[in-house]
This record gives structure tokens, C-alpha cells and sequence, in this order.
């Protein structure tokens, strides 16, 4: 008998739905509906599976899989001892974890900091600080901080594991909710992110989704099993290890653009920055002013700012940028406006190539060497949704960047995601991993060879 899967990504525009065939990793059955945050996402979660699996006999009754970026996603703030060190390692870290980080703080917290933080409105805080035996004054005193201040957002603690017993009572005695990870940097160089992942998906998934209010009753939050942008790294991952080579994809959404790569380590550009705080080889940047609809205004500044635009192609997308902005419904529907969407792409793909590559800061030594990227996947409702020569034209811009200041990949193949198969893949990657390798095998690497 065949058996399906029901795979499902809650954007917070919308909700689309993939049903795959588990024995040869097909996608039957697939439709995408308005995530209906207004009313309960689980209207407009039901109404796209039901669509996605009528006509396939069987799959209504197959277990269902679902990750979520409703109502902003998991925002993440860090706090760590020294901003170069422990706080970029827990902000990488955090990114891994599928969060937007939304502040970064370094030191011991003052009044100052405490009040950016709470302005920051996180979801849940990575409290990060010392290496084991090192320093564990700032995270003591961090924590006391918190706690003196009746905080009550989740928080992560992931730093120093001499102090960690004392943090976590400080911080317990008080009624702030706590997990504990092991410590991100354990010692310097050296970046262990697994734990503290796995713990902030644990608090994503009890307290955040519910917490949003998405949903009236414990439904929706028993279903979600993941944020989406971890689920989509975790099948950039699985992707990775089935073709053993570097890969990129770029997510063009809404209001973000956000970029994986996962790399084949090597002694490769040991920049100061990477070797104190080591370096994911995997890994995930968020650009927040780079998007097609609640961004569009802030890709036509950026693209400006890199020299990418002229003055009067600069004065006419601000306007169009403008206009999206104010009605994040727009749909194009007429050849003018889908030249207009497929340019913002084009430059929202490639500002966010250029800073992934680059590094946060010049000369931090966190950028990242795509020389030998084979694959090179597009994603997002522009991409999915445009013709196959739209949809080539915003990868082919990001891959002929000659004035990046970036190397550009060598011999890399260009492939959109337009079946939404990577957050599937990654949802499915624990208990049907055969079935999650044969879906991205058929629907994404093509013609790219997998290496021995």
C-alpha cells in the first residue's frame, strides 16, 4: 500500500501544502491558501490540505507535518559576554535555529540595555557568556539582571557550564522560564551549536507558537513541528550530504530575504573574527530590509547603496517599492508589474549574496567563500511563481554579480525550488529520511551529479 505524507509551511502570508509519495519521494498533490492569522491559521491550514489531497486516494488520512513562520516567526534576541566572541557565536547559532534575531547585546546589562532589549519584543532570549572555565562574571550577572527585572520571556541559557547551576537558579527562583543548552563556544574556536538549537526549538514549539495566539485550542500547537527556516536548513543540509558539495539557496520572501549555505570545511579565509569565535559550515543569514512586499523600499535603498542602480531606475522602483509596501496583497498581473517584481527580486537576491558572502562587517572574517557552490536553489513565491525564464533571470543576475566584491561561484547550476520541497524535505528528515533524500533526488538536483 502506498503511503503519503502531508507536508505544510504556515507562512505569514501563506500556507502551502506538498503531499508526498513516500516510496519514491513524488510529490502528488500540492495548493497554497491565505494564512488566515486574522481569524485561526487552522482555516486556512485545513482548506489548503484538503485541496492538496483531493484526488489522491488515501492522503487525507496520512499524518501530517508542519512547520510555521505565522505571526513573525520566533524572534530572537542574544546576549553574550564580548560582541565578537560569544555574542556572534550565539547569534549564528540563533540563526541556525530558524529565529530572526532581533537584538544583539554584548556585556554586562545596564539599564540601557535592559530597555533595548525589552524594546526589541523577542520571543525568546539566548543568554550566552564565557567559555567552560573561563569567565562567568558577565553571565552571573546577566541573569541576575533578567531576573531582578521580572522577566518573563523564555530564555535559553548556553554559556559557561561552571556557572550554568547558579544561572539557572537565579533565574528560576524568580519565575523566568528556563532551558539549559551546552555552551555554544565551549572553548574559542571552536562553535557547537547542536544543543542550543535543539533547545530553542524545544521553546519555539512550547511556548512561542501558543503564545502568539494563532489558534484557540492546543491543535495547531501539536501539529507545528518546527520553525520554518530551520526546517528549510535542515533540508538544505540533507541536500548537502546527498550531493557532498557546497550549496546556496536563496529565499526571496515578503519581507525578508534569507540565505543558506552549507560548505565543505576546509583552512579557507581564517579571518581573526571566525577563529575566536568559530564558524558555522552550515548556516543561515536573515536580511530584514530585503523583501518583495512589507520590504520592498528597503531593496531600492540597499541596491542603491551598493551602486547597482541608476538615478532615474532608482527614482522609478522607489515609487513601485513604495506601492507594495502600503498593499502587501499586491498581486502582479500584467507583464509591466512582473517585469517590476522580477527586478526587485533580482536585486534582493544579490544585496543578499553579496553581505552572506561578505561577512556582517568588513573584515570580521565571517564571510563565506561560495567559489565552489555546485547548486545554486531559488525560492520564494516570486521564483515559484514566475515562468521558468523569469524565474532564471533573478539566479543568473545573483551568479554574473562581477561588482560584489565577492567570488562568485565556479560552475554552479541554478534550480528553483517550485515545489516547496526543502521545508517538506526537512520536516520529513527524522522519520522517513529515504523519503525526504528521494524528494530533493527528484525534484531538485536534475542534472547535477552526486559526487562519490
Amino acid at each position: 500500500m502506498t503511503g503519503y505524507a502531508v507536508c505544510a509551511d504556515v507562512g505569514s502570508t501563506f500556507t502551502k501544502v506538498a503531499v508526498v509519495e513516500l516510496v519514491d519521494g513524488a510529490v502528488v498533490g500540492a495548493a497554497v491558501r491565505p494564512t488566515t492569522v486574522g481569524s485561526d491559521v487552522l482555516h486556512g491550514l485545513d482548506a489548503a490540505v484538503a485541496a492538496a489531497t483531493a484526488g489522491v486516494r488515501g492522503a487525507a488520512r496520512s499524518p501530517w507535518y508542519v512547520c510555521s513562520s505565522a505571526g513573525g516567526g520566533l524572534r530572537l534576541a542574544v546576549v553574550g559576554y564580548e560582541r565578537l566572541v560569544t555574542a556572534r557565536a550565539g547569534e549564528q547559532v540563533g540563526l541556525s535555529a530558524g529565529a530572526r534575531v532581533v537584538h544583539v547585546g554584548a556585556g554586562p546589562l545596564d539599564g540601557t540595555g535592559l530597555a533595548e532589549l525589552r524594546a526589541a519584543a523577542p520571543d525568546v532570549v539566548l543568554l550566552v557568556g564565557g567559555t567552560d572555565g573561563g569567565d562567568g562574571e558577565v553571565l552571573l550577572h546577566n541573569a541576575t539582571r533578567l531576573a531582578g527585572a521580572r522577566w518573563r520571556v523564555p530564555v535559553v541559557v548556553a554559556g559557561n557550564v561552571d556557572v550554568r547551576p547558579a544561572v539557572v537558579e537565579v533565574l528560576a527562583r524568580r519565575g523566568v522560564p528556563v532551558t539549559v543548552a551546552e555552551n555554544v563556544l565551549p572553548r574559542i574556536g571552536v562553535l557547537a551549536p547542536r544543543s542550543a538549537r535543539a533547545a530553542i526549538r524545544d521553546v519555539f514549539l512550547r511556548h512561542v507558537i501558543g503564545g502568539k495566539r494563532l489558534s484557540r485550542g492546543g491543535r495547531f500547537a501539536r501539529l507545528v513541528r518546527a520553525a520554518t527556516p530551520e526546517a528549510v536548513l535542515t533540508g538544505v543540509e540533507l541536500l548537502a550530504d546527498h550531493l557532498a558539495g557546497d550549496l546556496v539557496v536563496v529565499d526571496v520572501g515578503g519581507a525578508t530575504t534569507d540565505v543558506y549555505s552549507v560548505l565543505t570545511p576546509d583552512e579557507r579565509d581564517g579571518g581573526p573574527a571566525r577563529a575566536v569565535a568559530g564558524m558555522l559550515w552550515r548556516a543561515r543569514t536573515v536580511e530584514g530590509d530585503l523583501g518583495m512586499r512589507w520590504s520592498a523600499p528597503g531593496v531600492v535603498r540597499a541596491a542603491a547603496a551598493e551602486r547597482m542602480l541608476s538615478a532615474d531606475e532608482s527614482r522609478a522602483l522607489e515609487t513601485a517599492a513604495v506601492a507594495r509596501a502600503e498593499d502587501p496583497g499586491f498581486v502582479a498581473t500584467d507583464p509591466v508589474e512582473w517585469a517590476v517584481d522580477r527586478r526587485i527580486a533580482q536585486l534582493a537576491a544579490t544585496v543578499a549574496l553579496r553581505r552572506h558572502a561578505r561577512g556582517a562587517a568588513a573584515g570580521d572574517g565571517g564571510g563565506r567563500d561560495l567559489r565552489d557552490v555546485r547548486l545554486i536553489i531559488g525560492s520564494g513565491g516570486v521564483l515559484r511563481h514566475a515562468g521558468p525564464g523569469e524565474a532564471a533571470t533573478v539566479l543568473d543576475a545573483v551568479l554574473a554579480d562581477h561588482g560584489g566584491g565577492w567570488a562568485l561561484p565556479r560552475a554552479a547550476t541554478p534550480v528553483v525550488d517550485d515545489q516547496y520541497v526543502l521545508a517538506a524535505a526537512g520536516l520529513l528528515a527524522d522519520r522517513e529520511p529515504v523519503a525526504a533524500v528521494s524528494l530533493l533526488r527528484r525534484h531538485l538536483v536534475g542534472t547535477v551529479p552526486a559526487r562519490d
